[in-house]
């Protein structure tokens, strides 16, 4: 399928609609996802990207309807990810020679997933292509998120191809953000940014205060993943310098697991206690253990606080949780506070280790952790009450 962006810059990805899970099962994509790979037919013709790996064959027999293979002059490589990348291998056996534009790190990417001897061209940020009456501005971005990352620009259309930057893993046959549902959009792109590029949020307020400083105008972003920003472009732009700066709402997130309830139950207590005492705040509440990683890690994005709770199971905890500290311990929140709660049978351990967890994490940690043995008694139940009370104000 091919889709006009702009004048001659057409849209030849894929929209894959029945991805639920991406990196492997590391990121839900409930509302599948797409593989955007760009065609510029000016004097010379550009192919951004290509798409991802299973898609090969599809890919390149249906760009071959497009456009004459032999044609293309240039192929524009941003970023070597193999959902960006993945057909690379197949189109280059028909093209062989076509020259791939990419950074020094995108080489070293390349070559390390596919082997190939490519005629690779290296870039920098400020090198030009010329293709005639407009020329393609590349601007390297590395760590947002590879270090192989780079932007393009095209003057004329003033189209930015954003890579991995303002995407979201979102499938629509409507191609374009002004015609698809808005609180949908943006739910996407908020869960995209905080399950993948929150630790690079130093990277992103530069990188876009360096694009700025170009002053470039700016009518289109053409991202790798899901909808292209041609209504008001500037509006997620934005979204991503709030973003950035160490965002958080008024909310707290409450996650937990439990092995026979009392857990259970002292989370519930104590988001209780939390609303009674500050009924403004928003309060979540999950079960880490059935519940979709990255939509918790979304929440936790947005609170300025999260208390978290486990029972203790043969002197530590349950694995879930361990795994899901692990997870928040490599996104390197800001700015937010922590509390510890759990019930135990004989030993109690799994406090200490989650405050400790915490605390590696980034997160300023409650000194007084909450803990009880077996299950809250009707005293024990009030003292959860009242423990989220004085959590309201600590974590306020």
């Amino acid at each position: 399928m091919k889709v006009q962006v702009k004048n001659n810059v057409n849209w030849v990805g894929k929209i894959d609609w029945e991805l639920r899970k991406f990196h492997g099962n590391e990121y839900s994509t409930s509302r599948g996802s797409s593989y955007n790979s760009y065609l510029i037919e000016e004097d010379k013709t550009v192919l951004i990207d290509t798409v991802w790996s299973p898609f090969a064959e599809e890919y390149v027999n249906n760009l071959a309807a497009e456009v004459d293979l032999n044609k293309i002059d240039y192929i524009i490589a941003n970023h070597a990810e193999i959902d960006h990348s993945g057909a690379l291998p197949a189109l280059l056996e028909r093209i062989p020679n076509t020259p791939v534009y990419c950074t020094a790190n995108g080489v070293k990417s390349l070559t390390g997933h596919y082997h190939g001897d490519w005629n690779f061209q290296v870039v920098k940020t400020g090198d030009r292509l010329d293709l005639g009456d407009k020329e393609l501005i590349f601007i390297e971005a590395p760590m947002l998120h590879w270090p192989d990352s780079m932007f393009c620009y095209l003057s004329g259309d003033n189209i930015l191809f954003s890579n991995d930057a303002f995407g979201q893993h979102y499938a629509s046959e409507y191609i374009f953000n002004d015609l698809v549902d808005q609180n949908e959009l943006f739910s996407e792109c908020l869960k995209y940014y905080a399950n993948i590029l929150t630790p690079f949020s130093p990277l992103v307020i530069k990188k876009i205060e360096e694009f700025l400083a170009l002053q470039l105008p700016l009518d289109t972003i053409c991202t790798s993943h899901g909808v292209i920003w041609r209504e008001n472009p500037a509006q997620i732009v934005e979204r991503y310098m709030q973003w950035a700066d160490a965002y958080q709402e008024n909310q707290i997130t409450i996650v937990y697991d439990t092995m026979w309830n009392a857990t259970r139950v002292m989370a519930e207590r104590l988001a209780e206690g939390i609303g009674r005492a500050d009924p403004e705040v928003n309060i979540k509440l999950f079960n880490i253990a059935g519940s979709d990683k990255n939509d918790v890690v979304t929440e936790v994005f947005k609170s300025k606080a999260v208390v978290v709770g486990c029972p203790t199971i043969n002197r530590g905890i349950l694995t879930s949780m361990a795994g899901f500290l692990e997870e928040i311990k490599g996104l390197s929140f800001k700015n937010k506070k922590a509390a510890v709660f759990g019930s135990y049978g004989w030993s109690g351990e799994s406090t200490q280790i989650l405050a400790e967890s915490l605390q590696q994490a980034g997160f300023t940690v409650a000194e007084e952790g909450l803990k009880m043995l077996w299950k809250p008694s009707e005293q024990g139940v009030a003292e959860c009450i009242a423990h989220g009370r004085k959590l309201a104000e600590v974590l306020a």
